[in-house]
């Protein structure tokens, strides 16, 4: 609680809160003092003979005050003096003060030189700070009421007279070292390289960081700085961001590319990567607030518009809608008196703000007017863009011309880079990194493979990636092997992961499900795989049953039957009844889900027990089945147990698009032949809300409901 209080203050610059402390109110004066002596001893035995990096000076005179409390303390116990009450008060805050002087050298001592640097002008002002508090304390400590030998005094007037005439001291080294560390920060901001001479002579000469595993320290201090940071805190993350790039590229150019084994295994691997989680998606998919989804996709909106309306949608999404024709508003029916798009900019801003608290990346489209007020906090600044292109420059020449180790390196160091920031992924894939990193995939080392795909899944969330991967030759076949044959389970989740991120292009659709294997292997992973490889496999298999071409593949490869198997699976069962729903809509697709025995089971056990959108997904679903699968179909449907029941209950408590097929799906069995005697006490439902589902619509996206929370986890 301390430590919080007072490194929370460090970074404000401004005095720790004493409520963050408890002096001592049950002790006698002997125990008091005894306690002093207790804390007073341990700080100058852990911090006298310690030789700190920066605040050399200050640190110094504050353990020299820190001995000379131990001398006054150690002679009051000796003497066994009697301590009046106001001497008492004066200990007490003494108590609190030295506590407050282990954390501040606690921290110099822990901190990152980088870091200490920065902090270089609020560090030396919290040293002043307790200079001048011990000199109150000195000020008012009744020296003359208690019995002190002559040398105990001397050495109390004299700390009290160097307290009192203490001024502020900035360190004018490490000042000149702060000054150069934003120089470069200026060059890189004005699109100049540093020179290497100068990068090696600060970083080595100037801050001892002589190896790659002290700057791979300092990175992560840093990023740990930008995950905590506080918002009127300086410097700003965007700031601190630059300064990871510039140390981040001096460390290989100094250092080079090979580490130790240790260093590149896969649980080391796994390891570094829970420190910066809080950066990341987690591994599984996060719930996206509903208001921040499209009504069309359920995809996160990433250029949400206004239209005629007042509904809003995905820009890219309503557009496709009107470019095939129609003239009424999706979510409401009502018609649109014009064609016009208005951006939703105070929503657009909250997605950016709650996509920057989760860690998300959001790259607004090339496209849109977007000011500088809403994505300041999300761009990066212009010196660690220019930095991180140089230190891809240098990876890349290291996928290309290095040694095995040194490829294993660059790989696991582009992941890392491409993980945020559309203008990472476009200068990595730009500067070549796509076919180096395809040759990688087919490596025998597992830590190489593993981090060369999720490179390409990182690199494949920027839009115009998609096209370079697609693009280059064998690549697409090589993440299809990783997925079937891949060395690490990581490695095979982000393959599907990375099937998926490029499926979100329609034209994509057909050719991954062409690809020899993929649509095999998908639907192994669904039925095999762990928790996160089922929910990458459901999305990816979703995204491909929306290409209307794909229903015969993958009927062959045997994902309709993993799909079914995958209906009385919590987490991943809505995608997959959307997936169903859409398959169902071709009568070869509805013949093959009809012939698996668990289909209609599994799917009106959804609308029993599944949430919401599972419901209405089950419920299309069966639906389709019934439209599509002719009459033994809609009789299988029929003599699904309680079905009568849950339409009903449907009918009256789902959601308006789970009535609305509900509905639908009434009147179809209104038209058999036992529909009186099985569906006679449903006519006043039919008409609850059934009168925008007379005429069915030949697009599937108004149809099928999945948690989409977002298009690719970042890795």
């Amino acid at each position: 609680m301390a430590a919080a209080a007072i490194f929370s203050s460090l970074r404000r610059r401004r005095s720790p809160s004493l409520q963050a402390f408890l002096a001592p109110v049950d002790l006698t004066d002997v125990a008091l003092v005894q306690t002093l002596l207790s804390i007073s001893s341990e700080l100058v035995s852990c911090f006298s003979d310690r030789c700190f990096f920066f605040q050399r000076r200050n640190s110094r005179s504050l353990i020299r005050k820190m001995e000379v409390f131990l001398v006054l303390l150690e002679y009051l116990r000796d003497s066994g003096t009697c301590i009046e009450s106001t001497a008492l008060l004066c200990f007490k805050e003494l108590y609190l003060l030295l506590y407050r002087c282990k954390i501040l050298l606690d921290y110099c001592g822990q901190s990152s030189k980088l870091w200490l640097l920065l902090q270089n002008h609020s560090i030396s002002g919290h040293f002043h700070d307790l200079n001048q508090e011990i000199s109150t304390l000195l000020d008012v400590f009744p020296a003359d009421d208690i019995e002190l030998s002559e040398d105990v005094r001397e050495q109390i007037d004299l700390m009290q007279r160097q307290a009192r005439n203490a001024k502020l001291h900035i360190d004018k080294n490490d000042e000149l070292l702060r000054l150069r560390l934003f120089s470069f920060l200026d060059e890189f901001e004005h699109g100049r390289v540093p020179n290497h001479v100068d990068l090696r002579s600060f970083f080595v000469e100037g801050l001892g960081i002589k190896d790659a595993k002290t700057c791979r320290a300092e990175i992560e201090f840093l990023e740990e700085q930008i995950v905590n940071h506080e918002g009127d805190a300086e410097p700003t993350a965007s700031v601190l961001n630059g300064f990871v790039a510039i140390m981040r590229y001096s460390r290989f150019l100094l250092f080079g590319f090979e580490e130790d084994e240790a260093e590149l295994g896969i649980g080391s691997h796994k390891k570094r990567r829970k420190g910066l989680i809080t950066q990341e998606i987690a591994e599984t998919f996060l719930s996206i607030p509903k208001d921040f989804c499209c009504p069309i996709t359920l995809d996160l909106m990433r250029d949400p518009v206004i239209i005629s309306t007042g509904q809003t949608y995905d820009r890219r999404s309503i557009a496709r809608w009107m470019e095939e024709g129609h003239r009424t508003c999706p979510k409401t029916g009502q018609m649109l008196v014009h064609d016009r798009l208005v951006p939703n900019r105070a929503l657009r801003n909250l997605i950016v703000q709650w996509c920057t608290a989760h860690g998300i990346p959001y790259d607004p489209p090339e496209t849109t007017d977007v000011s500088a007020e809403s994505f300041a906090s999300a761009l990066p600044s212009r010196a660690a863009v220019e930095a991180n292109r140089a230190t891809a420059e240098l990876l890349i020449q290291q996928l290309a011309n290095g040694s095995p180790r040194a490829k294993t390196v660059a790989a696991r160091e582009i992941r890392l880079l491409a993980k945020t920031g559309k203008e990472n992924r476009a200068f990595i894939a730009k500067a070549g990194a796509i076919p180096h990193l395809r040759n990688l995939l087919s490596t025998h080392n597992p830590v190489a493979q593993e981090n060369s795909v999720t490179a390409m899944l990182n690199l494949s969330i920027y839009d115009k990636n998609k096209s370079r991967i697609m693009d280059e030759e064998g690549c697409l076949g090589s993440i299809v092997k990783v997925l079937r044959f891949g060395l690490t389970t990581e490695a095979r989740e982000n393959a599907a992961a990375t099937l998926f991120s490029l499926s979100a292009v329609h034209e994509y659709k057909k050719k991954i499900a062409d690809e020899s294997g993929a649509v095999e292997a998908l639907a192994t992973l669904l039925r095999l795989g762990t928790p996160r490889g089922k929910k990458d496999a459901v999305t990816a298999l979703f995204n491909l049953s929306t290409h209307t071409d794909n229903c015969v593949r993958m009927i062959e490869a045997g994902a309709v039957t993993a799909l079914v198997g995958a209906l009385g699976n919590e987490g991943v069962a809505e995608e997959a009844a959307g997936a169903l729903a859409l398959i169902v809509r071709q009568p070869i697709g509805a013949a093959a889900v009809g012939e698996e025995e668990m289909a209609v089971t599994g799917l009106v056990g959804m609308m029993r027990c599944g949430t919401p959108r599972g419901k209405e997904n089950a419920v299309a679903a069966l639906l389709e089945l019934c439209r599509s699968g002719g009459a033994s179909a809609t009789e299988r449907v029929l003599k699904a147990p309680a079905l009568v029941g849950l339409l009903q209950a449907l009918l009256f408590t789902g959601t308006k698009r789970a009535r609305r097929k509900a509905a639908s799906l009434a009147r179809v069995f209104q038209r058999c032949e036992n529909a009186a005697l099985h569906f006679g006490g449903l006519g006043v439902g039919y008409a609850f809300a059934g009168n925008s589902a007379a005429n069915r619509d030949s697009s599937f996206t108004p149809d099928v409901s999945v948690p989409m929370s977002i298009s690719v986890p970042v890795l």
